[in-house]
């Protein structure tokens, strides 16, 4: 037992291995003093350097711009404002699943009332379906 404590390394740190070397993407060292960085970490432990970002695997969470709309229009053949008339339209129609879901319905006055609000986000998901049609590029 006194032999396995004897081949322990008391660094905190060791440069990488060898077979991590080869797989260079998973391998992240830091740019001022070449240590390799501890997993997710946002600074270097060694020197304080701070970590240089990478979008691939940034865990924020960020909202779709006009850019990507526009991609995402050219993808399905539509304008940035048919896209946006689209997608208002599909979120109408998912207002008008979960009337039902999130109301109850116990008398004939309640059933009615969510039927007139389904009625009406239908009506919305069909207008705004029509103005994506209208404003749809015709090519």
């Amino acid at each position: 037992m006194g032999q396995v404590v004897n081949q322990v390394q008391h660094e905190f740190w060791r440069p990488p291995m060898p077979e991590a070397a080869a797989n260079q993407e998973f391998l992240e060292a830091c740019r001022r003093c070449g240590t390799e960085f501890i997993v997710s970490s946002r600074f270097c432990h060694a020197c304080g350097a701070s970590r240089p970002e990478q979008n691939a695997h940034s865990r924020v969470m960020d909202l779709p711009g006009l850019a990507e709309l526009s991609v995402l229009g050219e993808r399905f053949g539509l304008t940035t404002a048919s896209l946006i008339a689209f997608l208002l339209g599909i979120v109408c129609v998912l207002g008008a699943l979960t009337v039902g879901v999130i109301f109850s319905a116990k008398t004939v006055l309640d059933w009615q009332a969510i039927q007139i609000w389904r009625i009406e986000w239908l009506l919305g998901a069909i207008a705004a379906f029509a103005a994506g049609g209208l404003l749809k590029k015709s090519s």
